[in-house]
């Protein structure tokens, strides 16, 4: 693979705008080579003679040769024959670099001129983001310091209760040895504009490394990298599994050892970061929460979870931090070479000399505070296991399985083979024709709602794992916006495994099932089979929630979690992973209708007889109503929490959009019921058509993000991820055609030439298709609104809070 495109694949998608841009500075060195050739001289050769003459050249392959454009005479270039002079200056309190370009007199010299002038830029830019994030990253470091001072003075207190008083002063010494040991794990020089939190440690121990512990540590370090390859040291290296490197004594470490800090407790509260339905109560009703320290085991186990996940992210933060310096000092080194080697000039050695001099370069305050984490971590949440720990901090990039692969194909030829199958039996016993028998009217009635919710189930996982296939095409950071953790989450490939595995047992059902005949004499059909249905899904619902570790357990879990978030609105804050899985169920209306019918069907119908009464049981048209505004009412208690948490105007106007919806449904909903009252139909064609022109229009201005007059991709936006532009309009008319499909219940098109069933069935596949694609354009918005904020990491919250105002009377 070229470096251009290694170097875009492993970019961070939100920082990709400060990276090097490599295309754009390969564009310039291509109009000085278009140059370059336009004005070279014609050389004299034989004539014909059209082939290279890179068999006869002097072999140089086992030696070290100059290279191209390098004097072979004077390895050393003098002042005189440098082509590059680069300087460090400092204005208005930023400190840059410039190249000042020294042949700009040569032909061709002002395209040069540009090209150092846009290098110079982009090296500034690089350099300057990479030192900010490294104070940030040094500012987190001092925070999870005091964290973890008040970790270990909170395990003090639940390890060790009240002793005699030798026994307790014996132990206290051991325990401050700890601390001091991993104080000094974790301490780190910190630049002038990041020492502001550093005054809550200055009741802990000052542990300084003495010189030689630092240069051995250093020396390993060194020759465990010595042998590996430049690009191993990058994101992706693999760790190596070796044995943690023994403390050094005390006396060596700590000029100055004291008791264990039991008093920094007093300074430190717990924050209550698990939101519960009870936690929300009491913040409406204003009742304060509980926040001093309780010193048992189960609070002890809660404050090491949240110190753990911190630590990871933190340490996956520093791991990127360092890709990115790494690629970038590399891109540098490739586009100097690049233009040696098209100039014939020697400037990549002076340029490159500066990029290891500058702080990009030079810096070291990330691979040390990783390695410190990495000691920290290990010996405080991995039981001093190095292969554990540092599995959990740098967990293996999963590996595409051909069985998957292979499984996937295979479940999904059985799926099309089963479909056709199913088509051809009902062609053959005419379910579609109104006119046939009584049974055949009562198959489509009673069986068809309850097999369509498999469809309706494997259709949407289908869109969703289209929509995955094309996040990581375009790079979209699915993973991040939805918060998975790193690793569990699935790809397109094991979406479509478990659709098509559902698919294909719901089609093996539906063909056992379909016996159209009843028994001549008792006129029944077959119970067996007609349990299958039932089966079916609660075989699916006990995989659901099958506790076990497989099937995607953690994907199944987090499902799960936002799932019960959106039941229980507004009594949890509320992420995006709620409201958006809330969106999906929006689309699903129709699904839950049939699992209503479930209920009714397999508890008071008649299923030998394939009939049913439900609906005429009030209940059941009570119910009818209720499921299908459940969704859009979860959606309108999230709203209206966001509108009260965040103070945002326009979740208020986006609750009304949804409260709108709920009144057209249940317009609709009635007028289905009872098709003769004209009250019922004028009142549904009004909030329908209100709702489908509030519902696209927020679709593409709010979550979208289109329809912008004054972008420079006109009526789209400025940042745009699909380089067709044609595709942001075929959506636009898409979504608006399908939003509007739902009309054809009020204006009762199409009733008469298929099936009522089937009709219902065909509109809400069109609604499930619309919300594929919605889903794609709406998380590639947000993905750009991360992209310009650069969030690249999650906010983990932490478990304690220190007290501020003592910090400053100290």
């Amino acid at each position: 693979m070229k470096f251009g495109k290694e170097f875009v694949s492993q970019m961070v998608p939100e920082w990709q705008e400060k990276y090097m841009d490599y295309e754009f500075l390969k564009s310039l060195l291509k109009e000085i080579h278009i140059f370059k050739q336009r004005t070279r001289p014609m050389t004299s050769g034989p004539i014909g003679l059209t082939r290279k003459m890179s068999l006869y050249r002097a072999f140089s392959g086992l030696v070290s040769m100059p290279r191209h454009g390098t004097n072979p005479i004077s390895p050393s270039t003098d002042l005189e024959n440098q082509s590059i002079l680069v300087n460090s200056v400092s204005r208005n309190g930023s400190h840059s670099y410039e190249t000042t370009f020294l042949m700009s007199s040569d032909d061709g010299g002002e395209y040069e001129l540009v090209y150092f002038r846009r290098l110079d830029d982009e090296f500034n830019k690089v350099d300057k983001f990479y030192r900010d994030k490294v104070k940030e990253v040094l500012k987190e470091a001092e925070v999870l310091n005091r964290q973890m001072d008040a970790l270990i003075a909170f395990r003090i207190k639940v390890e060790n209760p009240p002793m005699t008083g030798f026994d307790r002063t014996v132990e206290m010494t051991r325990l401050a040895s700890d601390i001091a040991t991993s104080a000094a794990e974790l301490h780190i020089s910190v630049p002038a504009g990041a020492r502001a939190s550093r005054r809550a440690a200055d009741h802990m121990e000052i542990i300084e490394e003495t010189g030689e512990s630092s240069h051995e540590q250093t020396d390993e370090t060194n020759d465990d990298d010595k042998d590996e390859n430049p690009a191993e040291k990058s994101i992706n290296a693999k760790p190596k599994a070796v044995n943690p490197p023994k403390p050094p004594p005390i006396s060596q470490n700590v000029k100055k050892a004291r008791l264990a800090p039991i008093d920094v407790l007093n300074r430190v509260s717990i924050n209550n970061t698990l939101e519960t339905p009870r936690s929300t109560i009491k913040t409406v009703l204003k009742v304060p929460l509980q926040t001093e320290l309780k010193f048992n085991r189960e609070n002890l186990k809660k404050v090491e979870d949240q110190l753990k996940r911190a630590f990871i992210e933190f340490y996956q933060k520093l791991r990127l931090l360092k890709n990115y310096c790494f690629l970038n000092t590399m891109a540098f080194s490739k586009i100097m070479k690049k233009y040696d080697k098209i100039s014939s000039r020697n400037a990549s050695k002076s340029y490159m000399k500066m990029v290891d001099n500058s702080y990009l370069g030079s810096s070291d305050e990330v691979t040390k505070l990783m390695e410190r984490v990495e000691v920290t971590f290990i010996k405080h949440f991995s039981n001093a296991n190095r292969t554990k720990g540092m599995n959990v901090l740098r967990p293996k990039a999963k590996r595409e399985r051909h069985r998957i692969t292979f499984s996937t194909g295979f479940f999904a030829g059985c799926t099309f083979a089963l479909l056709i199958a199913l088509v051809t039996i009902v062609r053959a016993h005419g379910l579609l024709d109104r006119e046939k028998s009584e049974g055949q009217r009562q198959y489509m009635d009673n069986l068809f709602p309850l097999y369509s919710l498999f469809g309706f189930l494997v259709l949407h996982m289908i869109m969703y794992g289209i929509n995955i296939f094309y996040w990581r095409k375009y790079r979209v950071n699915y993973s991040f916006i939805f918060g998975f953790k790193q690793g569990t989450e699935l790809g397109y490939r094991q979406i479509f495994l478990v659709s098509f595995g559902i698919a294909m047992l719901a089609l093996l059902t539906v063909i056992g099932n379909l016996d159209m005949e009843a028994d001549p004499t008792t006129q029944d059909y077959n119970g067996f089979t007609e349990s299958f249905p039932l089966s079916l899904l609660i075989l699916l619902a006990v995989l659901l929630f099958m506790p076990f570790n497989f099937l995607y357990r953690s994907s199944r879990f987090f499902f799960l979690t936002c799932l019960f978030h959106c039941i229980a609105a507004p009594l949890y804050k509320v992420t995006l992973p709620d409201f958006f899985l809330a969106d999906q169920f929006t689309s699903q209306v129709q699904s839950l209708r049939s699992l209503e019918f479930y209920i009714c069907y397999y508890g008071w119908g008649d299923v030998v007889h394939r009939r049913n009464k439900c609906s005429s049981y009030g209940v059941y048209n009570v119910f009818f109503f209720v499921v299908a505004v459940l969704p859009y009412m979860s959606r309108l208690l999230q709203c209206l929490r966001r509108m009260f948490e965040e103070k945002d105007a326009m979740q208020g106007w986006n609750g009304m959009k949804y409260f709108i919806t709920i009144v057209a449904v249940c317009m609709r909903t009635a007028l289905s019921l009872d098709k003769t009252n004209l009250g019922w139909k004028i009142t549904s064609w009004i909030f329908s058509v209100s709702a489908a022109i509030v519902g696209t229009y927020w679709d593409l201005v709010y979550d979208w993000g289109l329809l912008n007059r004054k972008s420079k991709n006109r009526w789209l936006r400025d940042k745009l991820l699909i380089p067709n532009k044609n595709i942001y309009f075929l959506a636009i008319l898409l979504n608006i055609l399908l939003r509007f499909a739902w009309l054809q219940t009020v204006l009762g098109i199409g009733l008469d030439i298929l099936h009522r069933q089937t009709m219902t069935t065909i509109v809400a596949c069109l609604e499930i298709i619309r919300r594929g694609i919605w889903n794609f354009f709406r998380l590639e918005n947000e993905h750009l609104n991360n992209v310009g904020k650069y969030r690249a990491f999650k906010s983990v919250p932490l478990p304690f809070n220190y007290d501020e105002d003592e910090d400053k009377e100290e």
